[in-house]
């Protein structure tokens, strides 16, 4: 019994070479992040971008205010001496409006797929005969 255990635990392959390597793992790995995603956000895309715009819009709000106060109580040029923490800044802000957006985008996308469609998407209010001359109206209400 011990020789079957300690044969099974190093079993040698018989012919060719093995196909799964770190770039099938990392395959895998993205496959497992896309599922998880998909389970958890797929009808609701705000609570995802939503929360990263806000992430975006609050860390850039925040240095933007901390450089504010540094402008008022130092007197100190920021644009000369924290030039890139100002693009920073604002391109944080710029971008966490933009996912907050793509947010409630998505979430009207879902909205509007789940919600069942109650009639017609159009009403015709008047209808022309060109032919015979009369004009006939239908009103459906």
């Amino acid at each position: 019994m011990a020789v079957a255990a300690s044969r099974s635990a190093n079993v040698n392959r018989d012919r060719g070479a093995s196909h799964y390597g770190i770039s099938r793992t990392f395959r895998v790995f993205f496959d497992l992040i896309t599922i998880r995603f998909m389970l958890r956000y797929l009808t609701r895309p705000l609570h995802f971008f939503g929360s990263l715009g806000m992430l975006g819009i609050g860390t850039g709000s925040l240095v933007a205010l901390w450089m504010v106060a540094l402008k008022l109580l130092t007197h100190v040029h920021i644009i000369d001496e924290h030039g890139p923490l100002v693009i920073f800044a604002a391109v944080l802000i710029v971008a966490g409006v933009q996912l907050l957006a793509l947010g409630l985008l998505g979430e009207m996308q879902v909205r509007h797929y789940h919600e069942p469609v109650s009639g017609v998407p159009y009403r015709v209010d008047k209808v022309i005969r060109t032919e015979q001359g009369e004009e006939s109206e239908i009103h459906e209400e």
